[in-house]
């Protein structure tokens, strides 16, 4: 065993960890598993490490054996929208973990403090994770690590890990969220902002399966069909959504996304207000989500000012900008960058079901559904895909600290 540790060839992973089961719809899950997936597609020996509290779980060889990585499962990868290059290592969590409130029955600190040092160690070449805990436990360990953090947060960062060599770099989505990294003790050169970006999938054009999802959602052919796709929540501009559609009577609109109980939620809303226009279909796989992005008249992004506003990436965005489909926008802090582009057909503020009204009304007149989408919005967002991210983001690495290349990107 001495041996094979002593050899560098056999620390070759590179493992990205997340500390939630998968598969699960929320966006920041959506965000780790694509960025894994994206430097699997780059050549490196990617796997995707997360607990795994099913009945595999409780098996015993699978604990003593815990760390393995396997090709990706199907129902991952429909999820997801993930390639075929992947691998995945679900940690068994078996009861009592995560069922008591404790330090030492959750599935984060056994996942830091037994698997990692204990079966992971030994064959990996760098960590990156959104989870500041396994981040800590990898540099301790001696390993190289990649951290990134979205959200803004006042708690400080230990000083030893920050200014420890083995912390490559901090990655994060914004400016706003960068600067407060630096002000909790992060070093300014240490931390780089560098958006989301968007599954290669996103841009292969499915005409058949487009015209099934207008077929399927609107009542006639004359009529116009408009889709939102994301969160379902007050501030990502749901309620205003509802607003606009009960002005505009005669275009369907659709919701993609949302948790049952918030699907339920704005369904009762709807029945309440009396809007008949507008439908919410609840979670959507990645693997049909591009088509009905691709179905629509016009996206819309119609997200409300408020603190979400300043650091709110355009991870969904990305993917409107991959379909071609004509996009309208609320002006909102973390977009700034993007109005000088053509590749939003219109930008109003936020907060306004009038204004977002006008600017819908006037794109479904001055934009005509392309079946091949539009060019402008498709070359604009080719800069933003995970792998180019993702190459970036190891540009940071020392050389002598990146995992080997097993094979190169097609």
């Amino acid at each position: 065993m001495f041996k094979i540790l002593k050899n560098p060839n056999f620390k070759k992973h590179y493992i990205f960890f997340i500390g939630e089961e998968l598969p699960q719809p929320e966006a920041h899950l959506v965000q780790s598993t694509n960025a894994a997936n994206a430097a699997a597609n780059l050549g490196y020996s990617t796997v995707l490490v997360y607990p795994d509290k099913g009945s595999k779980a409780i098996n015993l060889l699978n604990l003593a054996r815990s760390f393995q990585p396997r090709q990706t499962p199907t129902e991952l990868i429909k999820y997801y929208n993930l390639h075929d290059k992947l691998k995945v290592a679900p940690l068994p969590m078996p009861w009592p973990i995560d069922h008591f409130r404790s330090k030492f029955t959750d599935s984060n600190t056994i996942a830091s403090k037994y698997y990692l040092p204990f079966h992971i160690l030994p064959t990996t070449k760098l960590v990156h994770s959104r989870n500041w805990n396994f981040v800590k436990a990898a540099i301790k360990n001696g390993v190289p690590a990649i951290y990134e953090h979205h959200h803004h947060e006042d708690k400080p960062f230990e000083p030893e890990i920050v200014t420890n060599p083995l912390l490559q770099i901090a990655v994060t989505v914004v400016d706003t969220i960068r600067e407060s990294m630096i002000k909790n003790g992060m070093p300014p050169e240490k931390v780089i902002k560098l958006h989301n970006g968007f599954n290669r999938l996103f841009m292969e054009r499915q005409p058949e399966k487009a015209a099934e999802w207008r077929q399927k959602l609107l009542q006639n052919d004359s009529q116009k069909l408009v889709v939102y796709a994301g969160a379902l929540q007050q501030f990502k501009g749901i309620d205003v959504l509802i607003d606009v559609a009960k002005e505009m009577p005669n275009v369907q609109f659709a919701c993609a996304g949302g948790k049952p109980t918030e699907v339920e939620y704005y369904q009762q809303l709807v029945k309440e207000k009396q809007v008949n226009n507008i439908k919410f279909l609840g979670y959507i796989l990645h693997n049909e989500l591009a088509s009905l992005l691709q179905a629509a008249d016009v996206l819309a992004h119609p997200h409300c000012s408020g603190k979400a506003a300043s650091f709110t990436s355009p991870l969904k965005l990305f993917d409107y900008f991959a379909s071609g489909t004509p996009i309208v926008s609320t002006e909102i802090p973390s977009l700034v960058e993007f109005q000088d582009t053509q590749a939003i057909a219109a930008w109003c503020e936020a907060d306004n079901p009038s204004k977002f009204t006008e600017s819908l009304k006037r794109v479904l007149e001055t934009h005509p559904r392309k079946i091949e989408g539009y060019p402008d919005s498709i070359e604009f967002v080719k800069q933003f895909s995970w792998e180019n991210r993702a190459a970036k983001i190891l540009s940071y690495v020392d050389k002598s600290l990146l995992p080997h290349l097993s094979h190169k990107e097609e």
